[in-house]
Parts: structure tokens; sequence; C-alpha cells
């Protein structure tokens, strides 16, 4: 069969390995504690649902406005005037299908073929095959664990070119769960606007940050600039909503217009009984955000407890989303020397898949989530280390 060129040069996923070598070990009977989860092990929470209900039961089930029902889209302004003190209007802003289709249209609205875009490394792994697709050029300017996973604007001066059109900024950042400072993260916008680089902020964690860290946005910054910054969002990781697939944007209402032709040709609005869901997320009770924060930040601890004892292994301590990426390449040996065989040896001998760190761009690292209940992440990861020391 004949495929295009685009999709031919689409890298399939570093992980699919290790995805099949753990589905033929549960099929010979292994227990296998996955570790490589990106998603909140909470349910969605009740008032949520009961929405999604009585939306069907209203009939409710009908095409809806391409970029989303005006209640909802009143909602997300207000998600970033209530918390980061922006002014937004619905016309700023658009639901999409899961913050991934937010990503992918702003792309395609964004680039030229040839465009570069700037993505710091490690990176969640969608970013540069996006890019592809678009036809534009993904720039990775890496940042180690030895940096702290953080880069400078002077790190990008060095990576940016003329042809340099976009910026991708993640933070909390998967796979890391490193965040940035208010000052960091403004620094590294200003210095984007400074070279006519459009910033892309994926916020899809952004209440997932765990104290003395606070969570930041680049909305007020939008509002400064609001022909160079678009702020993605979700309710995937803070409301526990995965399998909804409601994402958002916050960006310039012409850009919000281009968004909406993408989107018109290819899926339209998203799921009708989804969006009265996410309405209900956006305007009912946020307990739970509290509640899941302490949650992950108490296993973030005993995880990081566990890697501590790891000798030689540098793990720099994430403020939010729900993972680490430790740096296990001082250990790297004869019977695993990189992280994708480092991740078969972990199925085959500890019973745990995780994500291989050359997904992410950085070989050094392997991804550990701790969305799982406190015992099984330690039992876990104590296994782990029993692997990578020999114990």
């Amino acid at each position: 069969m004949r495929l295009s060129k685009k999709i031919a040069q689409v890298k399939p996923s570093a992980t699919l390995a290790v995805s099949s070598k753990a589905m033929e070990l549960r099929a010979q009977g292994r227990e296998i504690v996955s570790l490589s989860v990106g998603e909140p092990d909470f349910a969605t929470p009740q008032h949520i649902c009961d929405a999604a209900k009585k939306a069907v039961d209203d009939g409710m089930t009908r095409y809806t406005q391409v970029p989303g029902i005006p209640a909802l889209r009143e909602a997300v302004a207000e998600y970033f005037n209530s918390y980061y003190g922006t002014s937004a209007g619905a016309d700023s802003t658009i639901v999409t299908n899961g913050g991934k289709q937010a990503l992918y249209n702003l792309l395609q609205c964004l680039l030229d073929p040839g465009d570069e875009v700037l993505i710091p490394g490690p990176y969640w792994v969608s970013y540069p095959a996006m890019v592809e697709l678009a036809d534009g050029v993904p720039v990775v300017v890496g940042a180690p664990a030895s940096q702290g996973f953080k880069l400078t604007p002077e790190d990008l001066d060095r990576a940016a070119t003329p042809r340099t059109r976009a910026l991708i900024l993640n933070s909390p950042s998967n796979p890391t769960g490193v965040a940035y400072t208010e000052a960091e993260l403004t620094a590294i916008a200003q210095w984007a606007v400074s070279r006519g680089v459009f910033v892309i902020s994926d916020e899809i964690y952004d209440r997932l940050v765990y104290a003395p860290a606070e969570p930041v946005s680049l909305a007020p910054f939008w509002e400064q600039h609001p022909e160079s910054v678009a702020v993605v969002n979700g309710l995937s990781k803070s409301f526990a909503m995965t399998g909804w697939r409601v994402g958002f944007t916050l960006a310039h209402p012409d850009l919000v217009k281009a968004m909406s032709k993408v989107q018109s040709q290819s899926t339209s609005n998203v799921c009708s009984i989804a969006q009265h869901a996410a309405l209900a997320a956006l305007t009912g009770p946020r307990e739970m955000l509290g509640d899941m924060c302490d949650a992950f930040a108490r296993r973030r601890d005993k995880a990081m407890d566990v890697v501590a004892s790891w000798p030689g292994v540098v793990c720099p301590r994430p403020d939010g989303a729900f993972y680490i990426f430790p740096d296990v390449s001082a250990l790297y040996c004869d019977r695993f020397k990189n992280s994708t065989e480092l991740c078969t040896l972990l199925l085959e001998e500890a019973g745990v898949a995780a994500v291989p760190g050359a997904a992410f761009g950085d070989d050094a690292c392997v991804r550990f989530s701790y969305a799982l209940d406190d015992d099984t992440v330690v039992d876990a990861l104590t296994r782990v280390g029993r692997v990578l020391t020999g114990k």
C-alpha cells in the first residue's frame, strides 16, 4: 500500500515493544504493576457524571457549535479569570477533543512548511510528531537532570534561528513533573515575544502542583500579548476526566476562529454529553482538587524516598503532575545499556511496567508514574531498585 511521505516520517511510539511485552506477560498469568499510566486513579466526581446523565435524559445529543457550547466557553474563560486574574471573554476560548487536539490545531494554524518549533527536552512524546504533521521542524533543546530539567532564555536563544516560529512550554512537565516559577516562565515568554516567537503553553497539569510550589500560568502574559501566546489546558488530569476528552484553549479571537476552522473540517464539535459534564466540572465544587493534590504529594514523597536509596541516581524533585523521571544512566551495564533495555528487564524481573526515557528524548532516564495507591507505588519502586542494584 502506498502511504504519504508525511505519515511515513512520523515515528511510532518508542514504548510499543515494552507494551507488547507487558501484554504477553499478563497473558501468561504474570501480575504486572503499571507505573506507566498517565492518568489519575481517582474516579470522575459524581456531580460531573450526574450532569452527563442529565444531558442524555434532556436530549442534549445534537450537534453543537464547533468551538463549544456558549455556556462552556464562558466557563472556560471564567476558569482563567478566577484562578489567574485575567479578563478573558468566551470569544477567546475554544473547546477541543482533549488538550491534544488543541495542540494539533494550533500547530496547523501557526506553521508553514519548514518553520521550526523549539521543544524543551525531555518532552511529551507527541510534540515532535505534531510539529512534523504540520510540516514544521521540531528543534529539541535539552535540559538534563543535572540542570533540573529546566531551560533558560539563554538556552533557547542559542537554539533559535530565523526560521523559529514557535516554542512549546509544558509546566508542570510530563515526564519530569518539574514546574517553572512565575519569574522563570515570564522570563522565557518575554524572550519569545522579543524574538517574534509564538508561545504555546501546555498547562494540562496546572492545578496538580504541590506546596511550596504554586500553580502558575501564562494566562496573565497572554492578556498583555494576546497575539503571541496561547494557553492549552483541559479536564483530563486535574478533574480526573481522561476518557471524557475535553480540552480547551485561551487564545486571540482570530486564532480561535482559525482553530475552529481546522476543527470544523476534522472532528467538528466535542461530544455534546462530555461538554455538559465539563460545564458541571468548571462551575461545580472543586474540593476534590485539594484532595487529589494531597494524595499525589504524599505519593511523590514516598516515591522520592525509595529513589533516594538507588546509588548514583539523580532525580530532581517534581513540583507537580504525577511522575518522577530519574536519571539512572550511572547504573547502565551489560544487562541494560539504555532505558528501553532497562524497561524490558523491569517487566521481566520485577513485573513493573515503566516508560523508557528515550520516548521523551532523554535515554538516560525512565518515567515512573505515582498515580496509584501508596503501597503499590512503594512496593513497585522497591522491586525496581532491586533490579537496578542487582540485589
